[in-house]
């Protein structure tokens, strides 16, 4: 498997320069081999280039700009991507080539891998074949086996009990607060009506002067 990595000698942008910049200078401190194929001064570098960029991962203008990864005729992925992948020291994964042993990214793998299968196959044998050589007599069996439902059962009740009084707590907490926004509600229409009330009897007394010095 050959790593392609699509570049532009004659690059104007300084941007892209340096993105070109920092994935060979990664892929060298990596000793990952790969080869350079310049897009600036071979116009079929070029075309593969934009005809092998997915549709999906290519800019607005349908123009990929480099650099551009390959692995064979399969795409990895342009710069961002392949910053995203170092960052989480998966670029061997981003790359497709299996990480080197004793690798950041191989530790990370093997860890994944243990997660996703349980626990290491010396425990999980540990586990299936339990020592025989010491027989624990039927009845003994049978009064432990009891002795645990009844201590089950036993430490089942108080959880229960905990688990109702949680609850009972909780609606008494959500009963006091829905009557003090009543409260407050009721408070606010009372002091609405006093001002109301206050202001018709300012209005009555205005009406009465006013009679008054009419007459």
């Amino acid at each position: 498997m050959v790593i392609k990595v699509f570049l532009a000698s004659s690059s104007g942008s300084t941007a892209i320069k340096k993105k070109q910049q920092d994935v060979v200078g990664f892929l060298e401190a990596l000793k990952v081999d790969y080869t350079q194929l310049d897009i600036a001064c071979n116009e079929e570098n070029r075309m593969w280039m934009r005809q092998n960029v997915p549709e999906e991962k290519k800019p607005a203008n349908g123009i990929p700009l480099p650099p551009q990864i390959f692995n064979e005729n399969g795409y990895c992925g342009d710069y961002e991507t392949f910053f995203d992948a170092k960052e989480d020291n998966m670029v061997y994964a981003f790359l497709g080539l299996p990480p080197p042993p004793g690798s950041k990214e191989a530790e990370l793998a093997d860890e994944e891998h243990v997660v996703e299968n349980g626990t290491h196959a010396e425990e999980t044998n540990a586990e299936e074949n339990p020592d025989d050589s010491i027989e624990v007599p039927v009845e003994e069996r049978n009064g432990n086996d009891e002795a645990t439902e009844g201590e089950t059962v036993g430490d089942e009740a108080p959880a229960e009990e905990d688990q109702a009084v949680e609850e009972t707590d909780e609606v008494t907490e959500d009963t006091a607060q829905a009557e003090e926004e009543e409260e407050q509600e009721e408070e606010e229409l009372r002091q609405l009506e006093e001002q109301d009330e206050q202001g018709s009897e300012e209005e009555e007394e205005a009406e009465v002067q006013e009679e008054e010095e009419t007459e």
